[in-house]
């Protein structure tokens, strides 16, 4: 089967740059395992889609479709250190109508295949599993473990951290374990939490609580390998206390809605994110700490980045070509460059033992609050990823 792109996940990543090019001239197959489906209580994978994660999938026709009674809107954001720093955010003091968005991830993925079940120049390969990838100056070709045949001008890894694309592609990543886990867990709260979430730098990690809707919270609590593990282990009512505790209590009590899952933390950075016939995007591309609950956000900005290109070209220009594909990666290197190496600086200051540290971290923090100017200008990036 001949296309001109494949694209290899069908995740939020991989869906959303599929959508993006319904009117370009380009027949595109998509490769996913399992389409995916709505949990019948709550998703455990929770994001916070940023204004401009929403506006792009406001033009994409998907925003609007969705079910927003289970979205919930950041008004403020309250940043604190572990030795009396503290930092807050206003929507409305940036002149932003929410800091984000909190929703579950199967929300968004759903309406995204919904669109692609109808777009025309669209072939849903699922499921679908690729076996072998071959490059060559003329295209590319996946073998699928079934034994059918594609090939494509351009291949586009969006199938995760762990990409098969990219390690086929000989793509090199430089991996760096953070020896920490992402606890996470969606909770009932006592009190409301008038749209506001919260963030705790702790000697034991990064908790974060975000709003859901209907007044819960859903937790990311960032926590080295052996508290990560005694976090899963805990009864759920002393689990809901420790956090609850953590937090100082500002929320009440704490009442389990769904299981706790648990995942690896850890930094990657790829050699490149193109070669001849291959462009990596999302997870693929990149991975960063999930303090700054932007790695969905960089997914979609490369999406929306990729099917721009893609899309501009004329019929008779080759869309793996490497010119073609550099403009994609220029147009995408500052972005995930700022976010990388800001969120590890700050997750291995936040780590550090050091009483010198800890006075600047939380000094920092503090005279950030002060600085009306340079605290708007990081919520103006927030959000959109420009100051």
């Amino acid at each position: 089967m001949k296309f001109d792109l494949i694209i290899v996940g069908g995740g939020l990543a991989g869906a959303a740059l599929a959508v993006a090019l319904r009117r370009a001239h380009l027949k595109i197959a998509l490769i996913e395992q399992a389409a995916p489906r709505r949990p019948q209580s709550w998703d455990q994978r929770i994001y916070a889609y940023s204004p401009a994660s929403a506006a792009f999938l406001r033009d994409l026709g998907v925003w609007d479709h969705l079910d927003h009674n289970r979205l919930a809107p950041v008004a403020e954001m309250h940043i604190h250190g572990d030795a009396g720093g503290e930092l807050r955010f206003n929507a409305y003091e940036s002149g932003l109508g929410e800091l984000a968005w909190i929703g579950e991830s199967s929300l968004v993925h759903v309406e995204l295949w919904e669109s692609l079940k109808r777009q025309h120049n669209v072939t849903l390969v699922c499921p679908g599993v690729p076996a072998a990838l071959s490059i060559a100056a003329e295209g590319a070709s996946i073998r699928l473990e079934d034994g059918r045949m594609l090939s494509a001008a351009l291949v586009v890894a969006a199938d995760g951290r762990d990409s098969w694309v990219r390690q086929e592609a000989g793509i090199g990543a430089d991996v760096t374990p953070y020896g920490e886990m992402g606890v996470v867990a969606n909770l009932r709260a006592e009190r409301s939490h008038r749209a506001i979430a919260f963030q705790w730098f702790m000697p034991d990690g990064v908790l974060a609580w975000l709003p859901l809707a209907d007044g819960m919270v859903s937790i990311v609590w960032s926590a080295p390998d052996a508290l990560a593990r005694e976090l899963i282990e805990l009864p759920e009512a002393a689990f809901c206390a420790r956090v609850a505790a953590a937090g100082g209590e500002r929320l009440g009590r704490f009442e389990m809605l769904t299981p706790r899952a648990a995942f690896p933390l850890r930094l990657m950075r790829t050699e490149t994110v193109v070669r001849p016939r291959v462009a990596l995007i999302g997870d693929a591309a990149h991975a960063i700490h999930p303090l700054s609950g932007h790695g969905i956000n960089l997914g979609f900005q490369d999406a929306r980045t990729l099917a721009e290109v893609l899309a501009a070209l004329p019929a008779w220009r080759d869309a793996g070509d490497l010119a073609v594909l550099r403009a994609y990666a220029r147009r995408r290197a500052e972005e995930p460059f700022v976010l990388q190496y800001a969120t590890h600086g700050l997750s291995r200051l936040f780590a550090s033992a050091n009483p010198l540290a800890a006075g600047l971290r939380n000094v920092g923090m503090n005279l950030t609050g002060q600085l009306p100017v340079l605290k708007n200008a990081l919520v103006r990036y927030a959000a959109t990823g420009r100051f």
